[in-house]
């Protein structure tokens, strides 16, 4: 299914997408309000678990954000699983089929060896081996952008018409909300399909690029990013009632518009207030830190090495600091027994509070 984003009517023709030569400057091919096909299915792995053991009530239906899968060769490290999810299928007794993102990490070509599982918080179950299926190649959807005001650049290339003029290679699709404020990118090779006049003004053309946008915003996150573009919360605490998976997309887009912007850091000896009613998962602990910073919508770290980073300054915190949490309890009880990649019993709340602490922030827990 193909979606349209387009631009708010209080704001006709605003520049919500341009498109620009990635690297080398960054050259702009055009810049248009809309475009269709930039939500799609990503290309998910699917694994079949045989010889499967749940633990306690095993995983039915959406996983986890993130699923480690932990092999039980200990020389190979384990690999990440995002968006993770069954699907319903006969693989006969003892057989579970998984699927996920797994572009960016994966096992080793080959590998069938029996591995553990588990979301971060808790063992997921374990199987004897495993077989990895490829996902079918699907015609990918191209990327229109309708409207478009094509630079000089483009004019040029559209002139010559030749093959190798059309493959305006790596690009960034650069994307503003409705205050047209910088928010995220997206990343593809872009090639030039076809080209035609468009209807929403003399000059202007509709551009489809047949290329691969790499990993397509996903369906699920569409309300989140419509909230986005609609322009940053203006209340604390929007993002409390999604759930893990979109809480995760929030907390991608935060961090993306708050990389694209720039702040003064807060003096020293600021207080900082946080509100923990809603700190249940991961996600959620750093979506309440960013807002207790940097207000609604802020970001201050998307896990724990970010968190460092951020402390370091250039993102609004200046120590030493004071920061009152409030409600402490409820993230004591979600984040203190969690598990890192390999397994391992790891305490997120513990870490958290050393990291401020380390770095010259006072907390009070409320």
């Amino acid at each position: 299914m193909i979606h349209t984003v387009y631009n708010g009517e209080e704001q006709p023709g605003m520049a919500r997408f341009t498109l620009v030569e990635s690297g080398g400057g960054g050259r702009p091919w055009g810049t248009c309000a809309e475009a269709d096909g930039l939500f799609g299915e990503s290309r998910y792995g699917t694994y079949e678990l045989f010889g499967w053991t749940p633990e306690a009530s095993g995983p039915r239906g959406w996983v986890g954000r993130s699923v480690w899968l932990v092999p039980d060769d200990e020389a190979l490290d384990p690999w990440l699983l995002e968006d993770a999810r069954t699907v319903e299928h006969d693989l006969g007794p003892g057989g579970l089929l998984l699927t996920g993102l797994d572009e960016h990490e994966g096992p080793p070509d080959g590998h069938r060896g029996g591995v553990r599982l588990h979301d971060g918080r808790r063992w997921l179950g374990a199987c004897h081996e495993f077989a990895r299926v490829l996902p079918a190649r699907h015609p990918a959807v191209p990327l229109v952008l309708r409207g478009l005001a094509p630079s000089e650049g483009l004019h040029a290339r559209l002139a010559q018409g030749t093959r190798s003029a059309r493959d305006l290679d790596h690009a960034v699709l650069e994307i503003r909300d409705d205050r047209g404020e910088p928010l995220t990118d997206l990343s593809m090779r872009a090639r030039i399909a076809a080209w035609h006049p468009s209807s929403r003004g003399a000059g202007l053309i509709d551009l489809e690029l047949d290329g691969d946008l790499g990993t397509p915003v996903p369906a699920h996150a569409r309300p989140v990013w419509d909230q986005w573009l609609a322009g940053p919360p203006d209340a604390p605490g929007a993002w409390a009632r999604l759930d893990t998976h979109r809480r995760g997309v929030w907390l991608d887009l935060a961090r993306d518009r708050a990389c694209r912007r720039t702040r003064r850091d807060r003096p020293a000896d600021h207080t900082y207030e946080l509100d923990g009613r809603d700190i249940t998962d991961g996600p959620g602990l750093y979506l309440a830190l960013g807002e207790a910073v940097n207000g609604p919508g802020g970001y201050f770290g998307g896990c724990l090495d970010a968190l460092v980073d951020c402390l370091r300054g250039n993102f609004g915190c200046t120590a030493p600091a004071t920061l009152l949490w409030r409600d402490a309890d409820i993230a004591r009880t979600h984040l203190s027994h969690t598990l890192g990649p390999g397994g391992h019993p790891r305490d997120l709340f513990g870490a958290t509070l050393d990291i401020l602490g380390e770095a010259g922030i006072q907390v009070t827990l409320l």
